[in-house]
């Protein structure tokens, strides 16, 4: 799929997004290697920490429809710049695949591209039971 239609998907689901608080709404839009794109938006809360950002929710719903590998995921926010994902939703998003390509883009069309390994270069990792804890290692 072209970035251009990934961003069109991830500039469709910010228009869903529900930001009282904050104003500040955000759509994103990933593929996966099946080929299926996941949109999300972000959700806000009444309790911020509460709040589900575009990128997870998109994540979320590709994950219960039994996806766990992607290509790229397209961010739209409505900034001077475009904006990356924060720092949660790049961990979140490392567990599945490290060096995803994202896609951040503002609605007059800046686009900077980056890939998740740049962004998230020591990414929490999953405890791998046949390694050593042994600190001397």
């Amino acid at each position: 799929m072209r970035d251009s239609e990934l961003i069109q998907r991830a500039r469709k689901a910010r228009e869903l997004a529900y930001a009282p608080y904050s104003k500040f709404k955000v759509g994103a839009a990933l593929l996966a290697k099946s080929g299926k794109v996941y949109t999300g938006a972000n959700v806000e809360n009444a309790s911020l920490g509460l709040t589900v950002c575009a990128e997870r929710l998109a994540l979320l719903k590709a994950v219960t429809n039994g996806e766990k590998d992607f290509v790229k995921i397209a961010v739209v926010a409505d900034k001077d710049e475009p904006i990356t994902p924060c720092g949660a939703c790049r961990q979140v998003l490392s567990e599945f695949i490290s060096d995803l390509r994202i896609i951040c883009v503002n609605l007059e069309g800046k686009i900077k591209r980056y890939n998740l390994k740049k962004l998230l270069p020591d990414a929490f990792e999953k405890f791998d039971k046949d390694r050593s804890t042994d600190a001397s290692d």
